[in-house]
């Protein structure tokens, strides 16, 4: 009997992988930024739902949208999961890259460091704190922030010209790195940044003299934060597995919501790294500045109105058409009852 089952069993398998009963795993390249926002890539994967989904994942951690855009192009991602700034400038230069779920909304957020704060203090009008900061110290404020294109830098610009209508001469805006402006602001190396979690729950537990100044809905109203991008050919190739993609995103945005202890265990497995714990993390899940959604449909008309603002500052050429940088058609067909 033995003997038979070892000759039959393999012939079972391979009639059933010839058949299509037992799917391959899709192997998917998966560019990520570090942060809180990008949490429902982390918790579908650390449930094991990318699996379930048949694909099987690999990730590269990057440090901002703009520099991810370049692995896009050069094929050595398969997925995007960082701020929607970038892939409308992507898009202008031919790379086809579609945005077919969100994840999290307004999460740039404004922090003064203990030297700038104070003159915010009362609710202050802001551009005369720029002003009298300046005056004071002899300086503009020095306000780090991500590479021009970015969420990050655009969101900031727009709540220093726009929204608070500081003058130029009072703020120098400065391009680092995620991890640089973090370590920047606690330094004291400058003076404010725009931030999102955990960066900013980490900040104020470690020097609650730093402020949290403006929310993200206050810089940029319904604010476009991190999205889900896939590669133009890969969707081509691969339209179940993206439809798996986004259905487990789904799933993990409303964990994130429901149950964040859960959910903080595979973000801090993927985030924390030995820098910070658990309770950290799930601080900044449940923070003002984590509004998770997988809906792609939610954030576009922010999106044109992002656009329309980095093509005013010159970080874009132009507008680009919406129906062309998103694809909802995975999140319907994921959602649908």
């Amino acid at each position: 009997m033995r003997s038979l089952v070892s000759l039959v069993a393999p012939l079972m398998v391979g009639l059933l992988w010839a058949s299509g009963a037992i799917a391959q795993a899709v192997p998917v390249r998966i560019g990520v930024i570090p942060v809180i926002g990008a949490a429902p890539i982390f918790v579908a994967n650390g449930e094991g739902w990318l699996k379930e989904a048949g694909l099987n994942p690999t990730f590269t951690t990057f440090e901002s949208g703009p520099n991810m855009i370049q692995a896009l192009a050069s094929g050595t991602i398969d997925v995007y999961v960082a701020g929607v700034a970038p892939l409308a400038v992507a898009r202008t230069k031919g790379i086809d890259v579609r945005v077919v779920a969100a994840t999290a909304i307004e999460e740039m957020v404004f922090v003064a460091g203990p030297k700038l704060a104070p003159y915010f203090a009362d609710g202050a009008d802001k551009a005369q704190a720029f002003a009298q900061f300046k005056a004071k110290e002899g300086r503009a404020a020095r306000l780090a922030t991500q590479p021009p294109g970015s969420v990050p830098n655009t969101t900031l610009q727009y709540w220093l010209w726009q929204v608070t209508k500081a003058d130029k001469a009072n703020a120098e805006v400065i391009a680092m790195g995620i991890d640089a402006t973090q370590q920047a602001v606690l330094a004291g190396a400058v003076d404010g940044a725009s931030i999102r979690e955990p960066a900013l729950t980490i900040v104020q537990q470690r020097n609650p003299a730093i402020k949290l100044i403006a929310t993200g809905g206050e810089m940029f109203p319904d604010q476009p934060g991190t999205v889900v991008g896939v590669y133009g050919a890969f969707a081509d190739k691969n339209p179940a597995a993206v439809e798996g993609l986004v259905k487990a995103l789904v799933r993990a945005s409303d964990l994130l919501k429901s149950d964040p202890a859960r959910a903080a265990g595979p973000v801090e497995a993927a985030l924390g790294k030995g820098i910070t714990d658990i309770a950290t993390i799930q601080k900044a899940i449940t923070s003002p500045a984590a509004k998770f959604t997988a809906d792609p449909r939610s954030i576009i008309e922010a999106t044109k109105a992002m656009q329309a603002y980095q093509v005013s500052i010159g970080t874009l050429d132009k507008d680009i058409p919406t129906d062309g940088l998103f694809d909802s058609r995975y999140y319907e067909k994921a959602t649908a009852r």
